[in-house]
């Protein structure tokens, strides 16, 4: 059944609906907030990662490399991990 499906489809319950409210700590500077409203007005790509994903890895530094460029703001939500393991691989 497998072989007959588009791979590059994902399908997502939350496509083409607004973002949910949130307010969380950042990585780099818990004392500070990263809230829903902070990313109106611009565009912006939301990536959820974690130091435990095979493919977070592999994009790590594609996604670096377009937030140096400056012409996207990149936030990163890291999901399933604990502060300090992913504190370091952001060092990296």
């Amino acid at each position: 059944v497998g072989l007959n499906r588009d791979p590059g489809f994902v399908p997502s319950p939350l496509v083409g609906k607004p973002a949910p409210d949130f307010d969380l700590p950042r990585l780099d500077a818990p004392d500070q907030r990263l809230r829903k409203a902070d990313l109106l007005g611009d565009v912006s790509l939301v990536n959820v990662w974690g130091t435990w994903c095979v493919g977070c890895r592999q994009e790590h530094p594609f996604l670096n490399e377009i937030a140096r460029s400056g012409e996207i703001r990149i936030y990163g939500l890291n999901w399933k991990d604990d502060s300090a393991s992913a504190r370091e691989w952001l060092a990296r």
